[in-house]
Order: structure tokens, then C-alpha cells, then sequence
């Protein structure tokens, strides 16, 4: 079937990841960790993040986990504060920390425009949350092209399940095998897998290198500017 609508992931997918998350996320757990920067360091390296390197790991808790699942692990480092609490804290500060840093990936506003003028239906499906997702993105331009946006927190479950796929395609009338997925890290993948999606790109300007997207991906593309003229091919029947 020929592509249809396009779901992208967004750290690392439209916004450069490390760019815009490392110093959100060290200023998160210097707060978690109440000031005490040796437990934030710890927290941090546990958690994926290398401060030598500024960079997070691929399929780390950071690169792929949802802002509760990072919460319930950094309890375990500060267990007199609930979940809840952090996160809060996670949601709160990421949101309005990450609308700052926020960098985006290069030819991020003329590619979402070149690709929604074209038709194609769009979704966003993040681990971050369904606010931040908007604050992270308003700077740029884009949010008007999506006709579908969803996070962690708004109740189409987590990746890598399928669920965000699916309540793109009931939003948009797209089917699975119509739809094409972006991202940048393993989880978005096996999402894209799981919901048997016509097609499986993936995107190294996030935290995983060709040899962690190949086995997963129907192709690797070094970034979301090169994706139009792949699913032009790929709707004529002319992929490689």
C-alpha cells in the first residue's frame, strides 16, 4: 500500500536530543537529588547520560523511557520522595527548561512543511509528555502540520507497544500498512513493528548509530530532509 501518513517521534527525530535534553536533564536531577551533585552524577550515569561526553546512550532510560518509568527508577536513588512527586518534577521542569533548549533539527520547519504540503496525514508520538511535546516544538513552526499528537501521558500506552500508531491511524483513517514511522532510537522500531506499518525509517540525528537502527529499520536516512524523496520512491515502487 502506498504511504499515507507519516508518524515521527520527537527527541532526536525533530529536535536534536542531546542538545536539548542533556542540560534539562542534569538540571532535573541536581533538583531530584536536592542539591547534592554527587547523587546527581550518580543518578545521571545510572540513568544513560555520559557528562564527559554530554551525550545520552542509545535505548537508555533517557534516550527511550517515559517520564514516569525515568521517575520510578530515580526513587530508587532518593526513596524519600513517592513518584509521583518526581514526576512532577520530571513534567514540570522538563517542560519549561526543555522550551529553551530546545534545538532543532537542521531543515526541521521546511521539511515538515515540504512533506505536509504534499497531503500526507502526520502524527507525533513522544515518551515526553503531551505538554511538553507542545512546548518543545511551538518555537518551530510545525505543530499546525500534525493532525495527530500524543505522549506518555495521554492514554494510547508506551512504546514500543503499538498504541500510539493505532490512535494515529483512528484519528486519521490511515491503515497501519499506510503509515510510515520515524525515529530515532530502537523503541521507536519495535513500535512500528508491533503495529505492522507499511514502513520503518530511521534517523540518526538522536542518540543511536546506523548499526543500532539496521537491524530494525526498513532504512536509516541521516536525517528527516532526506525522508520525502525516500517515501516518493517508495509509493512508486522503486525502493532498493
Amino acid at each position: 500500500m502506498p504511504i499515507r501518513g507519516i508518524v515521527f517521534d520527537k527527541d532526536g527525530t525533530l529536535l536534536d536530543f542531546n542538545a536539548t535534553w542533556v542540560p534539562v536533564n542534569r538540571a532535573i536531577a541536581l533538583l531530584a537529588a536536592e542539591g547534592d551533585r554527587e547523587l546527581a552524577a550518580r543518578i545521571l550515569t545510572a540513568s544513560g547520560q555520559d557528562e564527559a561526553t554530554g551525550t545520552v546512550a542509545s535505548g537508555s532510560l533517557l534516550a527511550a523511557g517515559s517520564n514516569h518509568q525515568i521517575a520510578a527508577f530515580w526513587q530508587t536513588f532518593v526513596p524519600h520522595k513517592d513518584v509521583q512527586t518526581l514526576v512532577r518534577l520530571i513534567n514540570g521542569v522538563g517542560k519549561s527548561a526543555a522550551a529553551f533548549t530546545a534545538r532543532p533539527v537542521p531543515d526541521l520547519t521546511r521539511s515538515i512543511a515540504a512533506i505536509a504540503g504534499r497531503g500526507f496525514k502526520l502524527g507525533l508520538a513522544t515518551s515526553d509528555s503531551f505538554e511538553s511535546a507542545h512546548e518543545t516544538l511551538a518555537p518551530f513552526d510545525v505543530l499546525h502540520a500534525f493532525d495527530f499528537v500524543c505522549g506518555y501521558d495521554s492514554g494510547f500506552g508506551l512504546k514500543p507497544e503499538p498504541g500510539m500508531v493505532h490512535g494515529f491511524c483512528d484519528s486519521t483513517g490511515c491503515r497501519p500498512d499506510e503509515v510510515c514511522v520515524v525515529g530515532d532510537n530502537a523503541h521507536d522500531m519495535e513500535m512500528a513493528m508491533a503495529a505492522k506499518v507499511g514502513l520503518r525509517v530511521g534517523v540518526l540525528t538522536g542518540t543511536s548509530s546506523r548499526h543500532d537502527l539496521a537491524p530494525l529499520a526498513d532504512h536509516v536516512l541521516p536525517s528527516i530532509s532526506d525522508l520525502l524523496a525516500l517515501i516518493d520512491q517508495f509509493n512508486a515502487g522503486e525502493m532498493p
